[in-house]
C-alpha cells in the first residue's frame, strides 16, 4: 500500500515545500495538490516537480468543466514531462457550487462529459490527430456547433514521456463509481469506511469492472482520509473535535438538501437518521451541535485516529477492503509529529 498526503500550504507555500523533503525521506509515495477555487494547482505541481525527486505528484482534483479536454491532456503531459514521468492526473466532476458559482460554466451531465474528456486525453497522449465529436466535446469545432469550419484535426507537437498517463477519478455516486471501475486507472473515494464499503460501493464497482478493458491495469483505489496517532488523551480529544468538524462540514453543509453527495454516502453506510440530524443542524447554522451529533463510529471508521496499535489495525482494514493508497492528511499539532505519523503509516502499510 502506498502512502500519500494532500499538500496543505496554509503556513506558506515555500515552507511547506521545504518540509515536503522530510516526508519524502520517510517514504512518502505521492503528494496530491488540491484545487477548488484557490490558487490553481498546476503551477504549484510544476514547482513541486523541480523540488522533489522520487515522490509521485497528483492533481486532486482538476474538474472536467473549467479546462477544455485537450488543455487537460496538454497539462498532464507537461507535468509528466517536467517531473520525469511522476504525474498522476486526478479528475472529478466537482460540484455546481464551484463549477457554476466560480467558473460560470453549466454543471451538466457529468458522467457523459467525463467519458468524453477521458477519451480525448488518451488520444492526445497517443499523439493521434484529435478528431472527436460527442455530445459535449466537439473537436475540431464543427459549423453545426458554432465553428467556422476552418479547424482541422491536430496532434500534440511534443512526444509525451508516456503515451498513457494514469488517470484517477474522484467519485462517490453509484454511476460515477461504476465509470471509474470501467475506464480509469484508479478510483478515489473520500470518507471510505472499509467495513461498510462493500455495501456502499460493491455493486457499482462490480458493474464497472465487468466492462473493464483487459488493456487497463488492475484498478487502484486511493482513499482520502486523515491521520492522528497518539496516546495522549488530550491530544486525541482535540483531534476528534477537528475530525468531527471536518466530517460535519461535508455531511451537513457541502451541498443543498437532497444534493449532498456526502450526506447520501453516510445514508448508504447506514447512518441515515444521524446524517439527517447533522444536516438539519448544520444548515440551520448550529455547526457545533452538528459536529457533536455525528456518531463516533462513523468518524473513527473513515479516519485513522488513535493509538499506534489502533491505527495499525485500521490500516489493515483499509488494505483488506482493496485500498492501494492512503491519501492521509496529518492533523497533529507540530510538523515533527505529522512527519512521524506519515512514517508510522508507511511502516504499518508494509
Amino acid at each position: 500500500m502506498k502512502i500519500g498526503i494532500p499538500l496543505n500550504y496554509a503556513g506558506g507555500f515555500d515552507q511547506t515545500v521545504e518540509e515536503l523533503q522530510e516526508y519524502e525521506d520517510v517514504g512518502l509515495d505521492i503528494v496530491m495538490m488540491p484545487e477548488a477555487y484557490s490558487f490553481d494547482s498546476v503551477s504549484q505541481l510544476g514547482f513541486l516537480a523541480a523540488k522533489t525527486h522520487s515522490v509521485l505528484l497528483s492533481s486532486n482534483i482538476l474538474n472536467i468543466y473549467s479546462r477544455t479536454p485537450t488543455l487537460l491532456a496538454m497539462t498532464a503531459a507537461g507535468l509528466d514531462y517536467v517531473s520525469g514521468g511522476r504525474f498522476v492526473l486526478g479528475l472529478g466532476a466537482s460540484g455546481p457550487q464551484v463549477v457554476e458559482g466560480f467558473h460560470g460554466v453549466a454543471y451538466d451531465k457529468p458522467l457523459a462529459r467525463t467519458r468524453e474528456v477521458l477519451e480525448v486525453c488518451r488520444q492526445v497522449w497517443r499523439r493521434e490527430k484529435v478528431d472527436f465529436h460527442g455530445e459535449h466535446v466537439d473537436i475540431p469545432l464543427t459549423p453545426e456547433r458554432g465553428g467556422t469550419g476552418l479547424g482541422k484535426p491536430l496532434k500534440l507537437i511534443n512526444h509525451p514521456v508516456r503515451s498513457s498517463i494514469p488517470v484517477f477519478l474522484a467519485a462517490l455516486g453509484p454511476r460515477n463509481v461504476s465509470l471509474a471501475a470501467e475506464l480509469f486507472e484508479g478510483w478515489q473515494p473520500v470518507f471510505f469506511y472499509p467495513e461498510l464499503a462493500r455495501d456502499a460501493f460493491g455493486a457499482s464497482l462490480d458493474d464497472g469492472l465487468a466492462e473493464r478493458s483487459n488493456d487497463l491495469p488492475e484498478l487502484e483505489v486511493t482513499a482520502d482520509t486523515r491521520v492522528l496517532i497518539t496516546e495522549d488523551p488530550d491530544e486525541l480529544e482535540r483531534g476528534m473535535a477537528e475530525l468531527r468538524a471536518h466530517v460535519a462540514l461535508y455531511v451537513g453543509g457541502m451541498g443543498a438538501r437532497g444534493k449532498n453527495f456526502y450526506h447520501q454516502l453516510a445514508v448508504r453506510y447506514g447512518f441515515g437518521e444521524a446524517a439527517d440530524r447533522v444536516q438539519d443542524l448544520y444548515l440551520s447554522g448550529r455547526k457545533d451541535e452538528a459536529a457533536a451529533a455525528l456518531p463516533e463510529e462513523l468518524v473513527k471508521g473513515v479516519c485513522l485516529v488513535g493509538t499506534p496499535d489502533e491505527v495499525a489495525e485500521r490500516v489493515v482494514a483499509f488494505a483488506a477492503a482493496g485500498v492501494t493508497t492512503l491519501n492521509a492528511q496529518p492533523i497533529a499539532g507540530t510538523h515533527e509529529h505529522r512527519v512521524k505519523d506519515v512514517a508510522a503509516l508507511k511502516e504499518f502499510a508494509g
